[in-house]
């Protein structure tokens, strides 16, 4: 910061009371949140944030993809809307500013607008959108996705691990899954959407840098492989005999690490984070793997070339071991890029404020990238201490989150038209 630096307009006091009392709703440990989607954590998360928006004057709605909506009336209320959110679900062993961040830094600039009697000439809706992590049904971005037009039956046949499918979450959150169609937004009626996030990577505390402005954003490719041999008895089935799917599951994840590795210089990365052996027991062999496999680049023909090896890599695990697959592909975006205008407009903004930051790419997807497919986007990034995220340990100062939902709050100001 320099001495010409702005006087925050933000009030950063309230944002950090507001992020550290959400945070005692499914608080693990002393600084971890389990929080999953559509859970009655989940739910209670919903109506105290929305509590918040209507003591900030916002009208607040639950839709039913399970979204949060707040909304800050324009000067010109047909005009498309300029969107700012994240989410506030979490991972089983996650942290608290994941996502949180984004929406309570939004819901602070819409409330400073509202202090300092700014009217924006557009509309301004406050999102916190369902399940973007998609831990709990094994697909993420459903609500933003959901306000698009983009789901499916399939999504909502969807179950978690206790065989709770999605609807019948979406049914206890209190939506309706057989009314969606009447949350989905009209073609043209999003304007842009701006999201604030902690960077979840090393590189701007590495620098020693508090925010940056993200490029794009990785393009995430996410499937679910089956693997089907045949169980026996772990005692008396002869080696050579054995049609043993973990063993070509074990193939296949050694094959994901090492295609991701290939160029050590390429910020390529593969993942099986979930799996699920059946019949599960330790003297049969085990007759069926299903297992995730989350590969991302923010070079599409890189990935493709991946993506080809992979699915090389399965096949010929499984002609060795005598065992029949499928691969369902759950998510599927190439990478995409932040609009320069809105990238220009952070970076004059940032100036303001003393700062330079620098730009960069989101190995991570966020809302962002759903929102990507209809209108422009711009993010900006929170340094997060030695980059961890999805860990009870991830964690970052609130002078940062501060001096970002400052840059949120003047870019929404400029982009929202305001006088």
């Amino acid at each position: 910061m320099t001495e010409k630096a702005r006087t925050l307009a933000i009030n950063a006091e309230r944002l950090r009371k507001r992020i550290e009392v959400l945070a005692q709703i499914g608080k693990i440990g002393e600084t971890g949140v389990c929080r999953l989607a559509l859970s009655a954590e989940d739910r209670a998360g919903v109506d105290l944030v929305r509590s918040w928006m209507e003591e900030a004057g916002l009208a607040a709605r639950v839709d039913h993809f399970g979204n949060l909506i707040g909304r800050m009336a324009g000067k010109s209320p047909e005009a498309p809307v300029l969107m700012i959110g994240s989410h506030i679900d979490s991972q089983p062993y996650g942290g608290r500013f994941d996502g949180v961040i984004g929406v309570l830094g939004a819901l602070e600039a819409v409330q400073t607008m509202r202090e300092q009697g700014i009217v924006p000439q557009q509309p301004i809706e406050v999102v916190a959108f369902c399940d973007e992590e998609g831990c709990r049904f094994q697909k993420g971005l459903f609500g933003s996705k959901g306000i698009l037009g983009q789901w499916a039956e399939e999504d909502l046949a969807r179950a978690d691990k206790d065989g709770v499918t999605r609807r019948e979450a979406l049914v206890a959150f209190g939506c309706d899954p057989d009314r969606l169609a009447e949350s989905v937004y009209p073609e043209g009626s999003i304007g842009a959407y701006l999201e604030l996030h902690i960077e979840q990577g090393p590189v701007l505390d590495g620098a020693d840098e508090p925010i940056g402005i993200v490029s794009g954003i990785s393009g995430p490719l996410w499937w679910t492989v089956d693997l089907t041999g045949f169980a026996g008895h772990a005692g008396s089935v002869p080696m050579p005999m054995r049609k043993d799917a973990l063993v070509g599951a074990a193939k296949v994840i050694l094959a994901v690490n090492e295609l991701a590795k290939l160029d050590p210089a390429a910020p390529t990365v593969g993942t099986v984070g979930h799996l699920q052996v059946f019949p599960d027991s330790r003297n049969i062999i085990p007759e069926r793997v299903r297992f995730s496999v989350d590969l991302r680049d923010i070079d599409l023909a890189r990935r493709d070339e991946r993506e080809k090896a992979l699915r090389e890599a399965i096949a010929t695990a499984a002609e060795e071991g005598g065992l029949q697959y499928t691969i369902t592909e759950d998510t599927n975006s190439d990478p995409r890029y932040c609009a320069d205008w809105i990238k220009a407009i952070m970076h004059e903004e940032s100036r303001a404020l003393g700062m330079e930051p620098r730009e960069l790419m989101s190995g991570p997807f966020h809302d962002a990238l759903a929102l990507s497919y209809v209108c422009d986007y711009g993010m900006i990034f929170v340094r997060c201490k030695d980059g961890i995220s999805h860990n009870p340990q991830e964690f970052s100062t609130y002078e940062d989150i501060a001096l970002g939902t400052e840059l949120l709050y003047q870019t929404a100001l400029r982009m929202s038209a305001s006088s």
